[in-house]
């Protein structure tokens, strides 16, 4: 099927899924800024749990701003601080060092617009993966789409649908058991190569 889906910081699974089953994906870059998205936060599984890493952005005096005019604050080492979250939650993972040295340089190089470095992390991931997509860019914003299969309210946080994963083994799961629908980045971590083959291997529900 073909998809209409937000490019968000380091997606989570339910993302993936819709994405690694896509005969295209078009991403959303029309849209309009909203706060509490997964367009600049993901989650993480931290030793006390479910942990957000939340990318700083400059809100715009006006009321709305395009999702690719949005620019990051960097002003704040948060890229320095996603990095050592993720050193902490994942260094003792089966797979970190593997792909470590392909995900770390995302945390050392500043990126002035949120859109672009999402795409680079998106890049890094797909690249991590070996997973090849067909992708485009939408050239306007539509409310409603015919002909392709609308995954843009996965990117919403507050909101967010149920979804039903199979489990896999978590770093810290003996402590808070298993958490869902968590960044891809827990997923590499702890299933390395296996990473495609689940996301293939599960369904996602479309509203």
């Amino acid at each position: 099927m073909d998809i209409l889906i937000h490019p968000a910081y380091f997606p989570n699974i339910a993302h993936f899924v819709a994405m690694a089953k896509a005969k295209e994906v078009m991403f959303e870059v029309d849209d309009n800024f909203l706060k509490q998205t997964y367009r600049n936060r993901t989650y993480i599984y931290g030793a006390n749990g479910k942990l957000a890493l939340n990318m700083p952005v400059i809100h715009s005096q006006k009321n709305r701003q395009k999702y690719r005019d949005v620019k990051i604050f960097n002003e704040e080492k948060w890229q320095s601080l996603h990095w050592k979250s993720l050193l902490s939650a994942y260094r003792t993972s089966p797979f970190f060092e593997y792909y470590e040295d392909d995900l770390q340089p995302l945390f050392n190089t500043k990126v002035d617009y949120i859109l672009d470095y999402n795409f680079k992390c998106l890049e890094a991931i797909y690249n991590c993966m070996q997973l090849e997509l067909n992708t485009s860019k939408s050239k306007t914003y539509q409310k409603t789409v015919e002909g392709i299969t609308d995954f843009r309210h996965l990117v919403n946080a507050k909101k967010e649908p149920f979804q039903h994963f199979d489990t896999y083994t978590q770093v810290f799961s003996n402590k808070h058991g298993f958490i869902p629908n968590l960044s891809i980045l827990d997923l590499l971590f702890n299933e390395g190569p296996n990473a495609l083959n689940y996301l293939e291997s599960q369904t996602i529900t479309v509203q």
